[in-house]
């Protein structure tokens, strides 16, 4: 039984095998428990093997090649056109080992155990400024039932909290302690994030792709990490544009019959590294008047006649493309001249 490619369906508990000879017919179809997969695969010959880039993805794929397969992530988007008609395991299965022979196929590089860390302690602090968020809303919310107000911005709870604390809010004593209690959790919650941060930092500056990354204006630590750790080898993009495309940033096209038309950004690829990018982008806007760069010359001109929001994704596009520059070229950001 010569096996040439393999298409893996993964999941929770229950895989589904799809493997083809190298006349492209059917010699292994089966359905296999977990505990069971490294067992079949392991005692195959390599060969090539397909898996959706979904979760768990990257721990099989790393599995699957010290077995010495050539294992190769797709975007389940990608896959989905190999579907025939029905969608089940086996049918996907099927797709997968189709779709991953496809000269055309765009595939996503395999994380290391390290960049999965990394990118794990992102997703715990965004998690945690989501609760801590939610938790400063309600504790201003229920402040204002008893007309007690402070300005916005998670700097002025703790005014609030030493209102309540030292008891002059006119609060009554059981919301006083129920709201003490919130605070209470506000407090851990920043803590946390405190602590992640540290984390964070140390891995920044102990690699050398995220301090070179972070020379680029706009981009701190949080935003150079979850760039080094998300983009291993950013030589798979052929260019800055092809990049930026890849995060989301350039307009989505509605083309048709030889006519263009664009539209708003396309949104695609990671959602959290474009939104790190957004935000550092408004944050160049804010000192383009004290500050005199060639971002911050064609960001005052390109505000002069289209609207904020649109410019600081317009600078999140760039800040990607020279992102891109470099973490390929392997050297640090240098400021052109600016040039009124």
């Amino acid at each position: 039984m010569e096996i040439t490619t393999i298409g893996l369906d993964i999941a929770k508990n229950v895989f589904q095998v799809h493997g083809v000879n190298c006349e492209g017919k059917v010699v292994l179809r089966r359905k296999v428990k977990r505990d069971q997969l490294l067992t079949l695969l392991g005692e195959l010959q390599p060969c090539l093997i397909g898996i959706e880039a979904c979760a768990t993805a990257h721990h099989w794929a790393r599995q699957l090649q010290a077995f010495g397969h050539e294992v190769r992530l797709m975007p389940p988007a990608y896959v989905k056109a190999y579907v025939k008609r029905n969608k089940n395991d086996a049918a996907d299965a099927e797709a997968i080992c189709e779709a991953v022979t496809r000269p055309t196929m765009r595939f996503v590089p395999i994380k290391s155990a390290d960049a999965q860390s990394v990118l794990m302690l992102h997703r715990a602090r965004q998690l945690l400024v989501r609760q801590r968020t939610a938790q400063v809303s309600a504790m201003r919310a229920h402040l204002a039932e008893y007309g007690v107000i402070a300005p916005k911005g998670r700097a002025h709870v703790r005014e609030l909290v030493e209102a309540l604390a030292s008891g002059t809010a006119p609060i009554p004593d059981l919301a006083r302690q129920t709201l003490l209690l919130i605070a209470d959790m506000i407090e851990g919650l920043s803590q946390q994030i405190r602590a992640i941060e540290i984390e964070l930092m140390r891995w920044h500056r102990a690699t050398i792709a995220s301090r070179r990354l972070e020379t680029i204006p706009g981009i701190g630590f949080i935003t150079a990490t979850a760039l080094a750790a998300t983009v291993g080898d950013a030589r798979v993009f052929r260019s800055g544009r092809q990049f930026a495309a890849w995060l989301g940033l350039v307009p989505k096209q509605h083309s048709s019959g030889g006519k263009e038309r664009m539209g708003g950004i396309s949104k695609m690829g990671d959602r959290y590294l474009r939104h790190l990018l957004v935000v550092g982008a408004t944050a160049v806007l804010r000192y383009t008047r004290r500050k005199t760069t060639t971002v911050s010359i064609w960001a005052d001109r390109l505000l002069e006649r289209k609207p904020a929001r649109l410019v600081s994704v317009a600078v999140a596009n760039k800040m990607a493309r020279i992102a891109w520059a470099v973490m390929t070229r392997e050297e640090g950001y240098r400021a052109a001249p600016a040039i009124a």
